[in-house]
């Protein structure tokens, strides 16, 4: 029973349970991608595949809390995706609970979502905050819950991903110059202008090239 319902895994070197960061990335990714799709639809109207996304998030993270992460359908799918990359030991306590957040916003998703059948601003600040999550953490491998872990506990997390805990110089390839921020900020004023300039060109509508539309409705 122990080595079925437990939180982590004990690795040789390593004083407390951990989780491989890759796996969870991946788990993450494969989240994201899911509830991207599915707040897509509901923007356009459609809250059914919303609805069966946060019952899949929600009973993936009590899996993953409450039985072991191991068992978790998105885990194990993440696994399978990065099994030839070497892993990458995080502590499991701050991930528990970040996951316990996302238990959290389940529920209150399943009450006001599924069970009510309604929508809100209260749903939609909880379906970006999610996103949120989920891409940080598939994308940068910056896991957001796992930093009010220290917040909540006052105490320093163990393991974290990318050693972040760790108070540590920055090499020479870490660091950012001024002239790279200038750039990225000409980026962004660069991009506003092709907004301004060329939003009415862009909002229309492309046409057919090739005409097949019109030849698929005269068939």
């Amino acid at each position: 029973m122990k080595k079925t319902i437990q939180f982590g895994e004990n690795v040789e070197g390593y004083k407390i349970p951990v989780l491989n960061e890759r796996e969870i990335r991946a788990g993450a990714g494969i989240l994201f991608l899911i509830m991207f799709i599915s707040i897509t639809a509901a923007t356009q109207g459609s809250f059914t595949m919303l609805k069966y996304a946060i019952v899949l998030f929600l009973t993936d993270m009590v899996i993953r809390v409450f039985i072991n992460p191991k068992f978790a359908p998105t885990l194990i799918l993440g696994r399978l995706v990065v099994r030839n990359q070497t892993p990458e030991y995080v502590g499991a306590e701050q991930k528990k609970f970040a996951w316990i957040i996302g238990i959290t916003l389940g529920i209150i998703m399943l009450v006001l979502q599924i069970i009510v059948n309604s929508f809100s601003p209260i749903t939609g600040l909880i379906c970006m905050i999610c996103l949120i999550f989920l891409f940080f953490e598939s994308a940068f491998g910056i896991c957001i819950g796992c930093m009010f872990y220290g917040w909540f506990y006052k105490e320093k997390a163990q393991y974290c991903p990318g050693e972040v805990c760790d108070v540590k110089a920055k090499q020479d390839i870490q660091k950012t110059s001024k002239a790279q921020i200038f750039i990225v900020l000409g980026f962004i004023v660069y991009m506003s202008l092709v907004v301004m300039l060329f939003h009415d060109n862009f909002s229309k509508k492309p046409f057919d090239l090739f005409g097949l539309e019109n030849k698929s409705h005269v068939e």
